[in-house]
């Protein structure tokens, strides 16, 4: 959805009052009747050269990021640049995710999720920008809670990966 120049104003007022993405993202809704995921948000204040105060990433050892994976591992292998804090099992109530190496076929970035309830799903962006969302078992959706938690992990990990 393409904003006029008040509207793209008032996202700039918002970002500088501090306001984070998914707070953005609700007053676009609420306020301006523009309705915009997660992602579409975080591209649009990054259009206007804006940076939320909510992007703010803890840096990962140089190391972390280098170290290559198992090279006869077939199956896509999670990053190395994740917090030591233990991603891969979530914490209670949390949202884990994990960010593939080689992204799969057809995405230009892809990784694995693990939601609060212990469900996993695989994630990608595709070449339009499209996020979507593959989970193991046919037909969940995770919780509205859980949804506004992966996306806000996930714009981290791929902050950290520069994308």
């Amino acid at each position: 959805m393409d904003l006029d120049e008040s509207q793209r104003k008032k996202v700039a007022e918002w970002v500088a009052q501090g306001l984070k993405l998914s707070e953005i993202q609700n007053r676009l809704q609420s306020e301006l009747g523009a309705r915009m995921t997660y992602m579409e948000v975080r591209l649009l204040v990054d259009d206007l050269k804006l940076t939320p105060k909510d992007v703010e990433v803890p840096k990962a050892p140089a190391s972390s990021l280098a170290a290559p994976g198992p090279a006869a591992n077939a199956k896509p292998a999670q990053t190395q640049a994740q917090p030591t804090s233990g991603r891969a099992a979530p914490q209670p109530g949390g949202v884990a995710v994990s960010v593939d190496q080689i992204a799969r076929p057809g995405t230009v970035v892809s990784g694995r999720v693990t939601f609060s309830d212990g469900q996993k799903a695989e994630w990608y962006v595709d070449q339009m920008g499209q996020l979507g969302l593959a989970p193991q078992q046919q037909g969940y959706r995770p919780p509205a809670t859980d949804v506004q938690q992966f996306q806000m992990a996930l714009d981290a990990e791929l902050s950290k990966l520069g994308f």
